[in-house]
């Protein structure tokens, strides 16, 4: 029986062209004529598809206890800082390890942001020392981390005068 000859693709020409340009010949042989390489076919041009929602960028920018945020108008900003805005819940940081401390403020802030709470108040002491005690130099830092600083948009001391307290305006639940 005959076999029928099989036809070659251009995909397979273009692909065994680009193959036999690495081919190094045998000494004293010549390389023989390669075919041409076949034009790349134009791509194709889909019809332009809705956009699908697409989730928030994450928040690249620090979050700096005393400083006014982006996207955070002047009136409220003022009314947040002096301490106008009321605040709905209090978790209060005395006497625990850092690492409890740590774990109860990120209850507290997935807590207070599923419930829709606007601003909350967290109090870590003034600490001893003029950097004050570990947990109120570590809030800040805290606040940054991946799980909770999306849950955050502002942060201040309530007074000038009392920096073991800090509150803090959360964003509005999506």
């Amino acid at each position: 029986m005959a076999r029928a000859a099989k036809q070659v693709s251009e995909a397979d020409q273009r692909e065994w062209a680009a193959y036999a340009r690495t081919v190094r010949p045998l000494d004293g042989r010549a390389l023989p004529d390669l075919p041409p390489a076949p034009a790349l076919p134009e791509p194709i041009q889909h019809a332009a598809h809705p956009a699908a929602p697409r989730k928030p960028a994450p928040i690249n920018t620090a979050l700096a206890v005393g400083n006014q945020p982006g996207g955070l108008d002047n009136s409220s900003w003022n009314r947040f800082r002096s301490g106008k805005l009321v605040t709905m819940r209090t978790l209060d940081l005395h006497g625990r390890t850092a690492q409890r401390a740590f774990h109860a403020l990120h209850a507290f802030l997935h807590a207070a942001h599923a419930d829709h709470v606007r601003c909350v108040e967290v109090i870590t002491g003034r600490g001893a020392g003029e950097a004050g005690g570990v947990i109120r130099r570590e809030l800040p830092l805290w606040l940054n981390l991946p799980a909770l600083r999306p849950l955050v948009l502002a942060a201040s001391h309530p007074h000038a005068a009392n920096p073991g307290s800090v509150r803090l305006l959360l964003r509005r639940p999506k």
